[in-house]
């Protein structure tokens, strides 16, 4: 189905849900107002003004109104393709290293050092903190982070640490705090020093990655495959 060019109020299109436009045509323009919108929130915040926004992608903004309907809904798509595009060979790259490897303290290492580097990235920074200081008047900007963010590792690391414990090889009473403290060892000191402007050096995050998996891991119980 094609794009109509009847013509309609910004406000009009304001108040309607979007429309469902498909083809190669609405495509590229869907990715072209994401790319303008992502550029407007990182640079102005959520107050960026959607008439910059349409102008910068090269369409009307009735047009990005068809498209996303509201100012809430063009942000949470945009959160959801910067994940998409930050995280994807990430979350990718753990669950074939969980899947497929015996070694869950090198697979662990991987995933963690995979996760730092693409939530650091300085547009992901931006949006992150943009999120937490909208997310009081839209709740469900935070829900949207939380689905598109690392939690999308979590069946991956469900999977491993399952077969471990059933193995003998892990004692994990509780697999969801677990999969908390981990993300608290080798993450989340990322996150909060990002909230304040500050940047951990190479040698502190690979300190706190490779002690903090470590930590992890004696906690509950990890046995190495024998070597025999």
């Amino acid at each position: 189905m094609t794009e109509t060019s009847a013509p309609r109020s910004a406000s009009a299109a304001r108040t309607e849900s979007p429309r469902v436009l498909s083809g190669d045509r609405a495509a590229r323009k869907r990715q072209a107002i994401i790319e303008a919108a992502r550029s407007a929130f990182v640079r102005e915040g959520f107050d960026a003004a959607m008439d910059a926004i349409a102008a910068d992608a090269g369409v009307s903004k009735v047009t990005v109104y068809n498209h996303y309907g509201t100012k809430e809904t063009l942000f949470m798509a945009v959160i959801g393709d910067a994940l998409e595009e930050s995280l994807a060979g990430a979350i990718a790259g753990t669950a074939q290293r969980l899947q497929d490897s015996d070694d869950l303290r090198v697979a662990l290492k991987w995933t963690a050092n995979a996760w730092v580097a693409s939530m650091t990235q300085p547009d992901m920074v931006a949006l992150r903190q943009l999120v937490a200081s909208e997310v009081r008047r839209f709740p469900e900007l935070g829900n949207a982070w939380r689905q598109h963010g690392p939690d999308r590792a979590r069946p991956a690391l469900v999977a491993a640490f399952e077969r471990l414990i059933d193995a003998g090889r892990l004692t994990l009473p509780d697999v969801d705090t677990a999969i908390l403290q981990l993300y608290a060892l080798v993450l989340y000191p990322h996150l909060v020093h990002s909230t304040y402007g500050m940047a951990l050096d190479q040698q502190t995050t690979e300190r706190l990655i490779d002690s903090g998996v470590d930590m992890f891991l004696a906690f509950y119980g990890y046995r190495e495959v024998s070597k025999r």
